[in-house]
């Protein structure tokens, strides 16, 4: 049985993806983690990503988010992206936060589980 992760997704394993549109690295893993979730949902796997966005601006937002498949924090809810980026440590982005069922984090570096892994690493235990 799944449990809500800290995040409020009810999902056995989870992601918070801190990026923007002006970021190139973040343009750059954004089709990888696509690709990655695309293939864990057609297996059937349990997992969410939710989009935490660093975009300067709603129409940035808008833009960037049309080419994601998974939730996000709504934009203009600043006050918890600024509690979320200082609650993991989240400094730069891209960033890639993996938690469990239990909502327990598994690995800061989603970024380089899923880059280096893709969906045979599912779920990423490091």
């Amino acid at each position: 049985s799944s449990k809500h992760l800290s995040s409020g997704i009810n999902a056995e394993y989870g992601g918070i993806y801190f990026s923007a549109h002006w970021c190139p690295p973040c343009k750059g893993f954004t089709p990888v983690l696509k690709d990655t979730y695309d293939e864990l949902k057609e297996q059937n796997k349990n997992f969410e990503v939710v989009f935490v966005s660093s975009d300067r601006d709603q129409t940035s937002f808008d833009g960037y988010y049309s080419e994601m498949p998974w939730l996000a924090l709504p934009y203009n809810d600043r006050e918890r992206k600024t509690e979320l980026c200082s609650r993991f440590g989240v400094s730069g982005i891209p960033t890639l936060i993996l938690f469990d069922t239990d909502g327990k984090k598994i690995t800061k570096d989603g970024r380089g589980e899923v880059r280096g892994k893709g969906p045979r690493g599912f779920p990423w235990k490091v």
